[in-house]
């Protein structure tokens, strides 16, 4: 019973396994063309034996009835040898296999039961022996479906045993005595064998299973190293990659790609005003948008935070650079509703087209340079790289090379360009400018070194230089004078950076009278962190100045959440003063503003004495400009301290009257 419960479980089992039930039906398929054909034969021998002995219609027809229908099937199967296995068909055919196995068992042991009454002991005999010969070639042939070849088994050994040991012969019941010992052997044999063929095929099936799994690894881990996460474009390994390819398999061919390089402008002020998950969907609408837009054949990818980069086959002309400049600007001329709101952003663009002795490196290198001019002349729109910019690109990179090598201490000077009070009369200090005297490159204007200095890492030394020679000034400075230092985006981020700016000041006697000029950009990466480093310059006893006031974004946010003592208006308000009601009216407000806030004002730029007037009569008082001063060396500020009396009385009435 316990074997015959076991055998039932696990026949049951296989209909809740496909994999089993299309491996069993794969597997029998094979044999039972070989099982009719036993039948067959076998029949056939019985009833030759049988005939004349027996009626016509047992030797005859009868077994013809039932080889046709053995041959029948075993056409069917030939038929479908080729056919796909699917599940849904492997078990209806292990279902109908099983109903035909029971129906054909019956029938050929009562068939061969009504031989019985004909012929001699010899005869009897090769009855017994057919049916039992025939009954365990059949359960071979079924040993891969447990339940047909247990329905086989035992819709003839039962009848078979009965029979037999009703007939009281002791050769018949010794033979059906035989008979059940080696089915009830075979049984078992075929329990284990099918035990072991499903637990074969559920191995298998893991296997596969396993298979599969890792292939779905492989293709995320080949996601992951390819693909950016966000966008679903490309990353910047991928890039890499397949510009290194598609360079060398156009110089192959004699032809030539491109590299446009694509970066949104200010983009991590979206992140501040809207934050990081909206500043995520709108990189990922830019990378749809882009996708839409560019050829087929054009790669696109993302490089890093709101960099894109794109790979341009043939044609790669001046032409097909600019229509690709023009579908890219088409992309952000129209703006990005997003869930909290409407953003507008712009991106810079730089395209450069490769040449025979390019390598990947310098072409994206050349559409990189490209960018930077983009962003610098040109913010919002595209700039196409040229032979003069390949001439200034050579210049760039020597003077990267000569920013970390080159001994700044002694290269780097600074100049000091006056800030006069008007109301007053005087002088009220100087800002400290950076200079670059290179013996390779010469005077080096400070457009070009400084915005470098920044993206090779070297603004914060020179920084220190600019600091350590502004405070060897400020201790011979008459009392009451104060010097100005600019800080970059960099020095103000950097603990570390402060740290040192911090050891340096201390160097130096107190009190301290520098004023630290920050811009509104250099505190926008994070104003907490700015805080901090303000903060830190206070406790040394500098007072802290917001240089290209009303440039940036959230001024007066800015002007609300940081220790100012001054606030320097930019010098794009101040040359448009005397021909802009706007501009008056914006400066009007700004000195409105500083006075409510108990903070000095100073503007920048001024050059002409109508500016000047302009300004005092709105309110202003310290101004900083060419008609005060220009930037002087460090050996002239004597001589100008010397004649500051003689310049206390200008040409502008209003200034001559405020004196």
């Amino acid at each position: 019973m316990s074997a015959l419960r076991q055998y039932r479980d696990i026949a049951t089992d296989s209909a809740s396994a496909p994999d089993l039930s299309v491996a069993q039906w794969k597997a029998v398929r094979r044999q039972v063309p070989l099982l009719y054909a036993m039948l067959v034969a076998n029949t056939v021998i019985l009833a030759a034996t049988h005939f004349g002995a027996a009626p016509i219609e047992l030797t005859v027809y009868i077994p013809a009835l039932l080889a046709f229908v053995c041959i029948a099937r075993t056409a069917v199967w030939y038929r479908s040898r080729t056919d796909e296995v699917v599940l849904s068909k492997a078990q209806a055919g292990l279902r109908s296999m099983v109903w035909a196995g029971a129906a054909l068992a019956i029938g050929f042991t009562a068939w061969s039961f009504s031989l019985y009454p004909y012929g001699d002991a010899y005869l009897h005999s090769q009855i017994a022996f057919y049916m039992s010969i025939t009954t365990i070639g059949c359960m071979f042939c079924l040993m891969h479906v447990r339940t047909a070849a247990l329905v086989v088994g035992v819709c003839v050994l039962v009848p078979f045993t009965a029979f037999f040991l009703m007939t009281g012969q002791e050769t018949l019941v010794a033979i059906a005595i035989n008979m059940v010992l080696v089915v009830t052997v075979l049984l078992v044999i075929l329990l284990n064998n099918n035990k072991d063929f499903a637990a074969l095929i559920a191995s298998r099936a893991n296997i596969i299973a396993s298979q599969g799994d890792t292939l779905r690894l492989l293709d995320e881990n080949h996601k992951l190293a390819n693909l950016d996460s966000l966008t679903g474009v490309p990353n910047r390994r991928c890039f890499d990659r397949r510009l290194q390819e598609r360079l060398s398999e156009a110089q192959q061919a004699g032809k030539s790609i491109a590299v446009a390089r694509i970066d949104i402008d200010n983009f991590k002020s979206v992140n501040e005003i809207f934050g990081q998950i909206t500043g995520d969907q709108v990189l990922i609408e830019i990378a749809r948008r882009i996708e839409q837009v560019k050829r087929e054949s054009t790669i696109l990818a993302r490089l890093e935070g709101g960099t894109f980069a794109l790979i341009m086959l043939e044609p790669t002309d001046a032409a097909a650079q600019q229509r690709c400049a023009d579908a890219i600007r088409g992309v952000f001329q129209h703006s990005f509703e997003m869930p909290l709101g409407t953003v507008r952003v712009t991106a810079s663009m730089g395209i450069a087209a490769s040449r025979p002795e390019d390598t990947a490196d310098t072409l994206f290198d050349h559409a990189d340079y490209a960018t930077w001019v983009a962003k610098r002349e040109a913010r919002g729109g595209a700039v196409m790289f040229t032979d003069r910019h390949a001439s200034e690109l050579i210049k760039v990179r020597q003077m990267e090379q000569l920013l970390h090598s080159a001994d700044l201490d002694s290269e780097i000077y600074i100049l000091l360009q006056p800030q006069f009070d008007v109301s007053a009369g005087v002088t009220t200090g100087f800002e400290a400018l950076a200079r670059w005297r290179s013996p390779i490159l010469g005077e080096v204007s400070p457009g070009e070194f400084i915005p470098m200095a920044e993206r090779i890492g070297q603004i914060c030394r020179i920084t220190q230089i600019v600091l350590r020679k502004a405070l060897e000034v400020s201790v011979t400075l008459p009392r009451g004078l104060r010097l100005s230092v600019n800080l970059s985006a960099h020095d103000i981020g950097s603990l570390a950076a402060m740290e040192q700016l911090v050891n340096v000041v201390k160097t130096y006697p107190r009190p301290c009278r520098l004023d630290f000029e920050i811009t509104e950009t250099a505190i926008m990466r994070d104003l907490r962190q700015a805080n901090v480093s303000l903060l830190a310059l206070l406790g040394l006893g500098a007072r802290i100045a917001l240089d290209d006031f009303g440039t940036g974004h959230s001024s007066l946010t800015h002007v609300q959440k940081l220790p100012l003592h001054r606030i320097k208006i930019d010098r794009s308000f101040v040359a448009e003063v005397t021909t802009d009601p706007a501009s008056r009216a914006i400066i009007k407000t700004m000195i409105d503003l500083c006075r409510n806030l108990g903070i000095s004002c100073v503007f920048e730029g001024i050059e002409t004495e109508a500016q000047l007037e302009a300004l005092v009569t709105l309110g202003g008082h310290v101004m900083q400009g060419y008609l005060f001063g220009r930037p002087m060396p460090v050996a002239m500020l004597d001589s100008y301290l010397a004649n500051e009396s003689s310049r206390r009385a200008v040409r502008n009435p209003q200034f001559s009257a405020a004196s």
